[in-house]
């Protein structure tokens, strides 16, 4: 039996963000609504077990990222369609009764675009950003397609009971190197109070246009990217209530922790 979700409302301040929405009809609302599957600090300590089917969760979005049951491998949705990218470089697309115990989704509407050229790096793309994201207290979901010229990405394997922590799992992963390759990044940005919900700052996750090849970002560098990015300003969060989340200790971001996970 799958376990009980309780769905909980919270906004990017736990209240205002959810009264203000609230003058916005339904259908607005919602797709103005990151929605998001348990929590990060949740994920980092070892909650593995998937929680939410990708046929509920894409409900609620067409793009988004996170991972799958297990942590087996990384997750990109993009154009309504989820896919897996696999730690043996396989990408596969997900049914709809495949769980995930992490993941975000929303759908995607361009508030505003952005050309960035001669990129040399990701920290150099994600500091192209900055400028566009005039709102720090709001997310922000990004879609960045172009020819790259390289691109550096991980992803790691599936995990077996009793699960390890994040950093643990992570050292397991798999990197690989593409060159010449046209495709996607999909990113989430989160404000800094936001920290163990999610990664603080942006997320990101590639995916090659033939859909053979991606993981989650960890380098890339371009000639040129354009860049629709998408101001998200309600959130929405689902709990798993059973199984190991109600004993995981998820209070407490541990930073240093977090960079060996991204990077």
């Amino acid at each position: 039996m799958k376990p009980f979700i309780s769905f909980i409302a919270i906004t990017a301040v736990l209240s205002l963000v959810l009264i203000a929405g609230c003058t916005q009809p339904a259908e607005t609302q919602e797709r103005e609504t990151l929605y998001q599957v348990s929590t990060f600090n949740a994920l980092s300590r070892g909650v593995y077990d998937g929680s939410v089917t990708f046929g509920a969760l894409k409900a609620h979005g067409d793009t988004g990222l996170g991972t799958l049951d297990a942590l087996d491998g990384e997750l990109i949705g993009v154009d309504g369609q989820f896919y897996q990218m696999k730690a043996d470089r396989t990408v596969v697309p997900v049914g709809d009764n495949v769980t995930t115990p992490f993941a975000i989704a929303t759908y995607f509407d361009t508030d505003r675009t952005l050309r960035a050229t001669n990129l040399s790096s990701l920290a150099q793309y994600m500091a192209s950003l900055n400028d566009s994201m005039t709102n720090r207290n709001v997310m922000y979901v990004i879609e960045a397609h172009g020819r790259f010229n390289q691109v550096k990405v991980r992803s790691v394997p599936a995990q077996h009971k009793p699960y390890p922590v994040l950093t643990e799992a992570v050292k397991n992963q798999t990197v690989f190197d593409f060159g010449d390759i046209n495709g996607t990044i999909v990113g989430i940005w989160f404000p800094d109070y936001m920290a163990g919900v999610n990664v603080a700052g942006c997320h990101f996750h590639f995916i090659s246009d033939d859909r053979t090849s991606g993981g989650h970002l960890l380098d890339c560098s371009a000639d040129e990217l354009i860049s629709a990015i998408d101001e998200t300003d309600n959130f929405y969060m689902a709990l798993p209530q059973s199984g190991d989340f109600g004993h995981a200790d998820i209070g407490k971001t541990n930073e240093t922790a977090v960079n060996i996970i991204e990077k």
